[in-house]
């Protein structure tokens, strides 16, 4: 579908200025290989400089710009305008964060359901140093599909368990803990599993596979809270150490 101009709906919210948001709409020339992120840089360089909204490295690597791009959780950078297949545009925040302001969101619920579950390695005592394992040892599942996860959030916008409850971890944590209690060099791995195994952990995940649909690096958290949960069983047995 070739375009030449698009027509651009987006959210804006001040919450220390403004009594509600609204939605600001802007005719927008379409460029060749033309992304989302090209698209408010362009309403903020030549339109509206008031628009806010966070980006950084622009290649899909640092997660900064997840937005809700004609609804559905994205990263701004990654998405382009011919994908969409329509000249009309509709630009929100990402869903389940409060709203600092337009299109930026505070990350800060995201990053401290991250901290619950203590996302870094942590070796144990008797190893002073790094110990290398062969892949096929079973010292250490086959996880190497879920380490690409770059925290930025469009699985947490996406998760309906999110939306209606805010204390669920969600499944960026949950699959950053999947990759550390399948390790069996990690010494706080019982730890951990006990942290992510309580009501607001791997049980309020319904499976509903919306975390997947959206991940920019096709990533399955649903799979990783699978297997959190079968660990959880195995450790209320005694099985799991």
């Amino acid at each position: 579908m070739s375009l030449q101009e698009i027509n651009v709906k987006i959210f804006r919210y001040d919450p220390e200025a403004d009594v509600e948001p609204r939605f600001d709409s802007f005719t927008v020339p379409v460029i060749k290989n033309m992304a989302i992120l090209d698209v408010v840089m362009y309403v903020q360089n030549y339109v509206d400089k008031t628009l806010a909204f966070r980006c950084s490295c622009r290649i899909g690597m640092c997660g900064s710009c997840a937005m809700y791009i004609n609804g559905r959780p994205r990263l701004a950078c990654r998405t382009q305008v011919s994908s969409l297949g329509t000249p009309d545009i509709t630009i929100m925040p990402l869903p389940n964060l409060p709203i600092i302001r337009d299109l930026a969101t505070d990350m800060e619920p995201f990053f401290e359901k991250w901290k619950k579950i203590k996302p870094f390695y942590v070796g144990k005592s008797e190893l002073k140093d790094p110990v290398a394992i062969r892949p096929d040892s079973g010292e250490r599942e086959f996880i190497d599909q879920m380490l690409d996860c770059i925290t930025c959030g469009c699985c947490y916008g996406a998760c309906s368990m999110v939306a209606t409850n805010e204390e669920y971890l969600g499944p960026a944590a949950l699959n950053r803990a999947y990759t550390l209690i399948a390790d069996k060099r990690d010494a706080i791995r019982v730890e951990r599993l006990k942290a992510v195994g309580r009501s607001y952990g791997v049980w309020r995940c319904h499976d509903q596979f919306n975390c997947a649909e959206v991940c920019p690096k096709k990533l399955v958290p649903t799979k990783s809270i699978q297997q959190l949960k079968k660990r959880c069983v195995l450790q209320k047995f005694g099985v799991f150490k």
